[in-house]
């Protein structure tokens, strides 16, 4: 466990980025708000950290309480890391983070790592107020879904949601993209078809209706 650096200034922001400051540590949040993840699905998700670093990040969360690791029971039997009730409140900062970034997504790089649970988080906020539910959204680049209103537990998850979701949303990673930087406002794109909307529940029906 590395020793903890700290910028020594009684401020609030300064003790923060004690804890979260270092490279990789908010995007590890970002990757275990979707739930308990192994170390192997954590390093395949997070391209381009070493496996040394991705294991001093791990510890360095654990010891400052945002993390936990656990063994989950046979047959699983491995061990997974997960946020605590500390690191879930990280939920607004990143969103708000990104909505900050966003306008920093312009051209794809050639080096430019994508997965399409990365979008989740954006969408999240752009899905914000339109009631609780499971919406799972399928891009050209995979399929995530989204929890809207979830207080415990998950806010999104990679692949088929567990459970019937309450509305599909069918969109390309541009229009995602646009949604998150404020260009396009997400019932004006299910007006002009940019995103199908599926569904026979309230939240499909009020997608479609709105």
């Amino acid at each position: 466990m590395s020793p903890r650096r700290s910028y020594d200034q009684y401020c609030s922001a300064a003790r923060a980025l004690d804890v979260l400051g270092d490279r990789w540590t908010l995007l590890i949040v970002r990757e275990l708000l979707a739930g308990p993840r192994r170390y192997t699905d954590l390093h395949t998700d997070l391209p381009g950290v070493s496996t040394d670093v991705l294991a001093s990040r791990l510890k360095d969360m654990e010891r400052d309480g945002l993390t936990t690791r656990r063994r989950l029971p046979p047959p699983g039997a491995a061990y997974v890391y997960e946020l605590t009730g500390r690191g879930r409140e990280l939920l607004p900062v990143l969103q708000a983070l990104g909505e900050w970034g966003a306008a920093l997504l312009t051209e794809r790089r050639p080096t430019d790592a994508v997965r399409a649970h990365w979008f989740a988080l954006p969408l999240l906020r752009c899905l914000a107020g339109l009631g609780d539910g499971v919406v799972q959204v399928r891009l050209d680049e995979g399929e995530f879904y989204v929890r809207l209103g979830a207080q415990d537990g998950p806010v999104y998850g990679e692949g088929p949601a567990p459970e019937e979701p309450d509305a599909r949303l069918s969109l390309d990673a541009e229009s995602c993209t646009a949604l998150g930087r404020g260009d396009l406002m997400l019932l004006d794109a299910i007006r002009d078809g940019r995103i199908a909307v599926a569904g026979e529940g309230p939240l499909a029906k009020a997608l479609r209706e709105a």
